[in-house]
């Protein structure tokens, strides 16, 4: 068993500052409420009683949380050698959380993991705009579908972009050659996750704007399922039970599971496997596992593979059912191939591999061309979405209410004009390009300086524009392994999870599965908690 170490936290020595600081508890309080604590003790507490949250460090850079989150619930225990949990010293303005395997290498560096990072406090969330992400979830479900079927609007909004963007051009061509060949598929997968931020407006009535929606490996469904635990022992520590009771349930990783477990019923073979399709490096891997957990209780095995396995042991029979290592597959859970990284040659094969086979694919091709930054841009031309929701105004209205101001930087004299606008005043706006993970975004005078050398070249076309969203930010503590406890003014990005099962042509299920809330400081302009900036969080609805 691994030695462990005390860790201290500095004291808080302006109680009452605090308490200013949090506007849904006692806004203005003098004192903190008899027996309660200051923050850093709150922390103390929170790390020693509540269940924990846990992510692995980046194997680049041990020790530096530049790392992608995960939770688990108490120590992981695994056959032939326990986890043990080393809290380990050092400076005091640190809180360094560790569990490692002790009968491992100590060079073994993806065993080390750290607490994932997260808000001390939930942040306040007006009840009115949670309630409309959440309302309008079913229409996204059902447009995002609509949009996977319809290969000529498809192909008509990405033909400028798959001239000058390799990783997109890949994507549709495989599209292309599964559709010329035939589907094998006939019930389809969607699990996405659409997300928000809260633009204060020239007036500063908050209202709902839409940031992107996510179609393929949208993450963070297990690790926000635990956040409410976190923060309700926060605020019960803190001396305030009647709030903590406040704080809404939370579980995306049930609802998530519960779409993968319909459609590997809708399969219609019951020795058949979901299979998680993974990175080489699986530093998400407990946020993965919650998931995976929930299925495993349906009794709906799971196997973990990498694209270098489907290259090496993947095979199709004749009736193009897809076999690993001998086992039928009937669902695959995409949780990497977003980027141009995760692709060599090999990797391509397996992909088409995978996407000319029966196995339902979540998602599949065309549904993660749908979730791209110029079908994002598209949708807001007048009639685009009536065009593709045919009687559902209802849906279309609640749908555009959430846009921002989206922009073609299409060749021709109305791209000339929005990138003109652009560089005349680049900070009311972000230019994005066709990627997805976070961390890509362009503001400001970056954005300027992009523009301005690509504004006559076709490769402004691999962007789009979009208004920036200004949020009223808030005061909060952003707790990091590593990082001292300060107070930091942040803004907040909702994001709510939306699960579809289709059959055929009919809808057997679409329900939104759940939110996840992320916190980030003012001066980081973009980026996730992947990347090191956001934090998870939970929302105190007012």
């Amino acid at each position: 068993m691994a030695e462990t170490q005390d860790w201290q936290i500095p004291h808080c020595s302006e109680p009452k500052a605090f308490w200013r600081q949090w506007s849904p508890v006692e806004v203005g309080a003098e004192h903190p409420p008899a027996g309660s604590t200051c923050p850093a003790q709150a922390v103390e507490q929170l790390l020693l009683q509540s269940p924990w949250m846990l992510f692995r460090q980046s194997p680049q850079k041990p020790g530096v949380s530049r790392v992608e989150p995960c939770v688990c619930q108490g120590v992981p225990r695994r056959a032939g050698g326990g986890f043990s949990l080393h809290i380990s010293g050092g400076s005091p303005s640190s809180v360094p959380l560790k569990l490692h395997r002790p009968d491992l290498s100590a060079a073994a560096s993806l065993q080390v993991v750290n607490f994932a990072p997260f808000t001390l406090l939930p942040s306040a969330v007006p009840s009115a705009l949670f309630e409309q992400a959440y309302a309008v979830q079913q229409d996204f479900n059902m447009l995002v579908d609509a949009i996977s079927q319809n290969k000529e609007f498809l192909e008509h909004t990405l033909a400028s972009t798959i001239k000058v963007d390799d990783f997109t051009a890949r994507l549709f061509r495989i599209h292309t050659q599964v559709l010329e060949e035939g589907l094998a598929q006939s019930v389809f997968l969607g699990i996405n996750r659409s997300d928000y931020m809260f633009d204060s407006g020239v007036d500063g009535t908050p209202a709902l704007k839409q940031i992107e929606i996510n179609t393929i490996a949208a993450s963070f469904g297990g690790l926000t399922s635990r956040t409410v635990a976190v923060h309700g022992q926060v605020l019960k520590v803190l001396g305030k039970p009647q709030e903590a009771s406040r704080l809404l349930p939370n579980n995306p990783s049930r609802g998530l599971a519960l779409g993968i477990a319909k459609a590997w019923e809708l399969y219609g073979s019951p020795s058949a496997v979901v299979m998680f399709l993974v990175e080489e490096v699986q530093r998400n891997i407990f946020d993965q596992r919650c998931v995976e957990n929930e299925l495993w209780n349906r009794n709906i095995p799971v196997i973990r593979r990498r694209f270098r396995d489907v290259f090496e042991k993947g095979s199709l029979d004749e009736a193009r059912r897809l076999y690993m290592d001998g086992k039928e597959v009937a669902v695959v859970y995409y949780r990497e191939g977003y980027v141009p990284s995760n692709y060599s040659e090999q990797n391509w094969e397996a992909r088409l591999l995978l996407e000319r086979s029966r196995a339902v694919k979540c998602p599949d091709i065309a549904t993660q061309l749908a979730g791209t930054k110029k079908v994002q841009q598209e949708l807001s031309r007048p009639g685009t979405l009536e065009r593709l929701l045919p009687g559902h105004a209802e849906a279309v209205t609640r749908i555009r209410a959430t846009f921002a101001g989206l922009y073609s930087l299409d060749m021709g004299a109305e791209g000339d004009k929005v990138a003109a606008m652009a560089i005349a005043d680049p900070d009311r706006f972000v230019l994005k390009p066709q990627r997805e993970g976070g961390g890509n975004n362009l503001y400001g005078e970056e954005l300027r300086q992009v523009l301005e050398k690509i504004r006559d070249s076709p490769q402004r076309t691999s962007y789009i524009l979009m208004d920036k969203i200004k949020p009223r930010p808030a005061l909060n503590y952003l707790l990091r392994a590593h990082s001292p406890l300060q107070v930091s003014e942040c803004v907040s990005e909702l994001g709510i999870f939306g699960v579809y099962v289709r059959q055929g042509s009919e809808l057997v299920l679409n329900e939104a599965a759940g939110h996840l809330l992320r916190t980030k400081a003012v001066e980081h302009a973009d980026g996730g908690v992947a990347a090191g900036v956001a934090v998870l969080d939970t929302p105190f609805l007012v």
